[in-house]
């Protein structure tokens, strides 16, 4: 299903329509300040290895990155010292995602690797979806296409992925650029992939 929400004031009952698929086990793709991404409930096992299948990731291998709708909900599923905390609420929301040790709250599939990705996007369509839910969403990236268009055209990434997903949410075009990954599993922070954001460390 296609489903048109608009991000300057998001329908609450698309939200719920949203919510509701999640907490079946659906799977979503939704607009993020970075790219469209796909996505479902953190904690569906099934649901998190779905993805995984479509996107041709080995959770035992990849890092893992969840979606949480504001910092103060973070800890549940991340260890985080007060410096990492510090520079986090600098830079969130916003196009970064932060490499943090796993807490016991998430499934084991997070484990195999010992650290989960962290994202806040500065979107209020996902916020409001995972506040709504509750829980954490797992989330990755849409398949960087030859063709621009079928990264960031709402329309265009459904007619690829109609058949693997149960929700696409047009939330309007998309970017093209990625989050900047950064690492924060020792006492420096380090940038393993540049991106949209800007890191300032004061």
């Amino acid at each position: 299903m296609l489903l048109k929400i608009y991000p300057e004031n998001p329908n609450p009952r698309k939200i719920d329509e949203v919510v509701s698929v999640l907490r079946d086990g659906g799977l979503v793709i939704y607009p993020t300040d970075t790219l469209y991404a796909i996505g479902c409930d953190a904690l569906n096992v099934r649901a998190v290895e779905k993805i995984c299948r479509i996107k041709g990731v080995n959770p035992q291998k990849a890092n893992l990155s969840i979606i949480c709708c504001g910092l103060s909900n973070v800890s549940a599923y991340a260890k985080i010292d007060n410096a990492t905390f510090k520079l986090m609420k600098q830079h969130l929301p916003g196009p970064f995602t932060f490499i943090l040790p796993t807490s016991s709250e998430l499934p084991k599939i997070y484990k195999h690797r010992k650290e989960v990705g962290i994202r806040i996007p500065d979107h209020p369509i996902i916020r409001e979806i995972a506040h709504s839910l509750g829980n954490p969403i797992l989330t990755m990236s849409i398949h960087k296409d030859e063709q621009p268009e079928y990264v960031t055209d709402p329309e265009l990434i459904y007619e690829k992925y109609e058949h693997q997903v149960d929700i696409l949410i047009d939330g309007g075009y998309g970017g093209m650029e990625v989050s900047t990954v950064v690492k924060c599993v020792s006492d420096e922070f380090e940038v393993i992939r540049p991106g949209k954001g800007v890191l300032r460390v004061s």
